[in-house]
């Protein structure tokens, strides 16, 4: 099957997100012992919007700048050397403990030793983002949008940035554009709301054509009964996303596209990557194997907007989880936590498992 997209549109993809930037040190290091950092632009969303971006379709990132910051003039200027457009309101910032864009603190992780990411998130810009200071009906009707991607993330973030991803959600369904969702469970966001931000994710779920989770977001932001406990490892892994999904299709009937990652870590720098997809009836599996691994910070985004790339070429279902999975497998290889591909043909080639020098 192929999911029909709309046609004469200005943007191939289009995500609400929540700038901030992150702080990585220097060779490999830990944070707390480390004097020199590097420096980039940030969000999940962003992160999944860029490998469309960087293979020349158009995309457009909602966001919220705090005005007249630095950080704010860094995260424009990185978006638009990423051949991103990007919309946002100015919000003051309300004196020296107002708004501010929040900062990642990464540590990359190397061998035996395991990343360890820190989210300072006090003050956040992003949380004021608001259905009210966009037009939805300029954006998706006469502009145009053929996919939407939506993350839980932004999603829980506040009870504003909710209704901004369920009206966005909406006019979507409204206006044609397919809805990507990737529901990014997390416990921190959701105490405290749980009744609240159900309601949201259920009907946003219930309107999405493609969904990606794992089977603690499914469980945990929809509600959907897991699978039996069972054996351990990738294998039975898939078995029970299998079983889960099968329930998930039951409850959201509108969704044709279901995907997951798959990772065994063997070490900081030695993965075994794999994915699985969903496709109407059809299951497309791609067998974990070794990867070498420079930041695992951002695989699964990658994944995420390789797919959604796919998707947008308009290939045959099969390429779209290998092409997810070459450009997750491509990101983990980059100092960014986002994919810079040069072309098509960088990420086949790690699909085929060919790292021979081009010339």
């Amino acid at each position: 099957m192929s999911i029909e997209l709309k046609k004469n549109c200005r943007y191939a993809l289009l995500v609400p997100t929540s700038m901030g930037v992150r702080l990585t040190p220097d060779d490999g290091q830990p944070f707390h012992c480390s004097r020199r950092f590097t420096l980039q632009a940030t969000s999940a969303e962003s992160n999944v919007a860029s490998v469309a971006s960087y293979l020349g379709l158009p995309v457009k990132v909602l966001t919220t700048f705090v005005k007249g910051s630095p950080i704010a003039r860094f995260i424009k200027d990185d978006l638009a050397g990423r051949h991103i457009d990007c919309e946002g309101k100015e919000v003051d910032q309300g004196g020296p403990w107002g708004y501010r864009h929040q900062f990642n603190l990464a540590d990359s992780g190397f061998g035996a030793r395991g990343p360890r990411v820190s989210n300072d998130r006090a003050g956040e810009v992003g949380r004021t983002l608001n259905v009210k200071d966009f037009d939805l009906d300029r954006i998706f009707g006469r502009e145009g949008v053929q996919i939407v991607h939506l993350s839980g993330l932004i999603g829980a973030l506040s009870p504003d940035t909710g209704t901004f991803c369920l009206e966005l959600a909406r006019a979507a369904r409204k206006y044609g554009t397919r809805i990507a969702f990737d529901l990014n469970y997390r416990a921190s966001f959701w105490k405290g709301r749980e009744k609240e931000l159900h309601a949201i994710f259920h009907e946003i779920a219930g309107v999405a054509d493609i969904l990606v989770g794992n089977e603690e977001d499914f469980q945990l932001s929809l509600g959907i009964e897991g699978p039996e406990a069972g054996g351990k490892g990738l294998g039975s892994k898939i078995d029970s996303f299998k079983v889960m999904i099968d329930r998930v299709r039951r409850a959201y009937p509108n969704a044709s596209v279901f995907a997951t990652t798959l990772r065994e870590v063997v070490s900081g720098n030695c993965h075994r990557w794999g994915a699985l997809m969903a496709e109407g009836s059809n299951w497309h599996i791609v067998e974990p194997r070794e990867i070498g691994v420079l930041d695992r910070i951002g695989g699964g985004d990658g994944f995420v907007g390789g797919m959604l790339y796919a998707i947008l070429r308009g290939w045959e279902p099969e390429k779209w989880v290998q092409f997810g999975w070459a450009t997750g497998a491509f990101v983990v290889t980059l100092l960014t936590d986002y994919a810079q591909p040069a072309d098509e043909e960088q990420i086949w080639s790690i699909w085929q498992g060919n790292a021979r020098v081009k010339r």
